[in-house]
C-alpha cells in the first residue's frame, strides 16, 4: 500500500479521543489456514527444482478456436484443452515426464499416465483435478473427460493425485509470466501465461506476434535442464502445428 494511502502514526496522537474508561479490543488473531497445506509442505522438503522459460506462437490455437466456435458454438473446445492435448502428446515423447516419484523417493515410468489440471477455488484455495488415463483417450473423449474432471472439482470433488505433470494458468488475470512450484509425486508443473505480442526473430529480421509463455518448473531428481528443454520445445512445437484432430486420426502429425 502506497505512503498515501496509510495514516501516520503522529496523526493518531491528534485524534480527539472520547474521555471516561476505554475497553481495549481484543487482540486475539484469528487463525489463518495456510495457502499451501502441510502435507505439501512436507513432500516439497526434497525437491530440487528448476525452471525454464519459452514463448510459443498462438496463431494455430486461435484458428482452431474460431473454426470449432464456429462449427459447435458453446460446446467448442476451449484452448484451455487443446493446451492440455499438445501437452499429454509432447508426454507420449518424452519418458521423463512419464514418470512419478513416490514417498520413498523411488522412480517409476509408465507408457499410460493422468493429466493434471490446477483449479482455483473460492477463498484462494487451489486443487488439481486428474484426467486419469489421458494418454489412452481420443480426442472427444478426452475434451469430455477435461470438462467433466475440472467441473467435478470445482465442486469440491478430490482426486487421487498421481498427475505426471500439472497445467496451471492465470492467464485470466493478464499474468504472461511464473515460476510454479512442482509437488511430488508429479515431476513438472506447466504454467501457460496469457496471449500477448512479442517480437521474434523471423530469417534476418524481426516481427511481432501473439504468443503465450510456457514456463516448466521441473524436479531436478528426475530430469536434467537438457531433457526438460526439449520437452517444453515439443509442447511448443504441438501448440503452434495444433489441428483439432479428425475422428479416424486422433493426434497431432509427427
Amino acid at each position: 500500500v502506497s505512503d498515501a494511502g496509510t495514516v501516520p502514526a503522529s496523526a493518531d496522537r491528534g485524534l480527539s479521543l472520547p474521555q471516561g474508561k476505554i475497553t481495549p479490543r481484543s487482540t486475539s488473531p484469528a487463525t489463518i489456514e495456510p495457502a499451501l497445506s502441510p502435507t505439501i509442505t512436507r513432500k516439497l522438503v526434497h525437491v530440487i527444482p528448476a525452471n525454464l522459460q519459452i514463448d510459443a506462437r498462438w496463431d494455430a490455437i486461435r484458428k482452431e478456436r474460431y473454426a470449432a466456435k464456429r462449427k459447435n458454438g458453446k460446446h467448442a473446445p476451449s484452448p484451455s484443452v487443446m493446451i492440455a492435448w499438445a501437452v499429454m502428446r509432447a508426454m507420449e515423447k518424452h519418458p521423463p515426464f512419464r514418470r512419478l516419484i513416490l514417498e520413498d523417493e523411488r522412480i517409476v515410468e509408465n507408457e499410460n499416465f493422468d493429466l493434471g489440471i490446477a483449479v482455483a477455488l473460492e477463498g484462494d484455495r487451489l486443487a488439481t483435478a486428474v484426467i486419469v488415463d489421458a494418454s489412452k483417450k481420443t480426442w472427444p473423449d478426452f475434451v469430455k473427460a477435461y470438462n467433466e474432471t475440472v467441473d467435478a472439482t470445482r465442486r469440491g470433488r478430490v482426486d487421487a493425485m498421481n498427475a505426471r505433470v500439472v497445467i496451471t494458468s492465470l492467464g485470466a488475470f493478464g499474468v504472461k509470466a511464473g515460476a510454479p512450484i512442482v509437488v511430488p509425486p508429479s515431476v513438472g508443473t506447466l504454467f501457460i501465461g496469457t496471449a500477448h505480442r512479442e517480437l521474434i526473430p523471423n530469417g534476418k529480421k524481426s516481427e511481432s506476434a501473439e504468443v503465450i509463455t510456457l514456463s516448466l518448473t521441473f524436479d531436478h531428481r528426475v530430469v536434467n535442464g537438457a531433457g526438460a528443454a526439449s520437452f517444453a520445445n515439443e509442447i511448443k512445437n504441438q501448440i503452434e502445428r495444433f489441428k483439432v484432430p479428425a475422428p479416424e486420426k486422433q493426434s497431432v502429425s509427427a
